[in-house]
């Protein structure tokens, strides 16, 4: 069995071709979700079990995957199925509630915005890309808008917080890059491939969450829809989506999408539960979208096809 051949372009990493819009687009629909997840948290979850909120995120969902497609890893795809589970999904949400709990919203946000620019760096030594000064140029940028949309005044560091938030980036920067260079293996689609990863991460997550947060708390109806809604369309859904973008589109596209995230928490403070959004705040949602926008387009003077990275393997053109 082998993978239909994904079309001319998808797997560039200097920028994506009109073509690829939709694809684009469906992927972009991962980060829009992922942005819900704090009203989501504070309006209809139990407080003080943020890791449970993301272990009820990637386990159901991921076994949902398996059962959906019946389909698991095989040889050397145990392995790395692991790995991207764990750096996309088991590490990264304890990294990312850490970095939540010990410093100020805006602070934590601010820092997970600089994975575009990790990508970027990563792409070089992972998937042997010359440096992009138009991605590294727009992913400031986006950081930039992002600590202007979500940053207060009285923002405060604490060191652990610190590294907790630019380790969590680290970790889903590293995951998003090995993605994109392992690609999926023949015959596997997007369904069966999420689900390996979620299912992996899930499953990191058990020990981690017991330990730290003690027995699950009590879910009533409210709380159900909550954990529904992380699961189902947050989870499942969401990291389809996500997944399949980041095997057939390229890097640098994918990961400025991360900026979506606070840009709609923040835009949902403002209409569910009344945060103002003042002049600055719009400026940097300017400056944010444009560099999702200039993210999706190659460097000038340079078309999408230009650059030919390396075909990953199990993927064929």
């Amino acid at each position: 069995m082998t993978n239909p051949a994904e079309p001319r372009g998808s797997g560039g990493t200097s920028g994506a071709p009109l073509g690829d819009l939709p694809r684009t687009a469906l992927t972009a629909f991962a980060p829009l979700v992922w942005g819900t997840t704090y009203v989501v948290t504070t309006e209809l979850l139990p407080g003080g079990h943020p890791l449970f909120a993301g272990l009820l995120r990637a386990l159901p969902a991921g076994l949902v995957a398996l059962a959906i497609t019946r389909t698991l890893p095989r040889g050397a795809w145990w392995g790395k199925a692991t790995m991207l589970g764990v750096l996309n999904i088991g590490l990264f949400f304890p990294l990312l509630f850490t970095a939540a709990e010990r410093l100020p919203g805006g602070v934590a946000a601010t820092l997970a915005a600089v994975q575009p620019l990790v990508v970027a760096v990563l792409a070089a030594t992972v998937l042997h890309q010359s440096p992009s000064a138009w991605h590294l140029l727009w992913g400031v940028t986006g950081v930039v808008g992002v600590g202007l949309v979500v940053l207060g005044p009285h923002a405060a560091l604490d060191v652990v917080g610190v590294v907790a938030g630019l380790g969590g980036a680290v970790s889903m920067a590293l995951g998003v890059t090995l993605t994109k260079r392992w690609g999926r293996p023949a015959g596997v689609g997007p369904t069966a491939f999420a689900g390996w990863q979620l299912t992996a991460g899930g499953l990191f997550l058990v020990p981690v969450t017991f330990l730290v947060e003690g027995s699950p708390p009590a879910i009533d109806p409210t709380a159900a829809v909550g954990y529904l809604w992380l699961g189902l369309v947050g989870g499942l859904l969401a990291y389809v989506l996500w997944f399949r973008g980041i095997t057939t589109l390229p890097v640098n596209s994918v990961a400025v999408l991360v900026l979506l995230s606070p840009l709609v928490a923040a835009a949902l403070g403002a209409v569910v539960l009344g945060q103002t959004l003042g002049p600055v705040q719009l400026v940097g949602f300017g400056l944010s979208l444009a560099a999702i926008g200039a993210g999706q387009l190659p460097p000038p003077g340079r078309s999408p096809d230009s650059v030919s990275p390396p075909t990953p393997r199990g993927t064929p053109r």
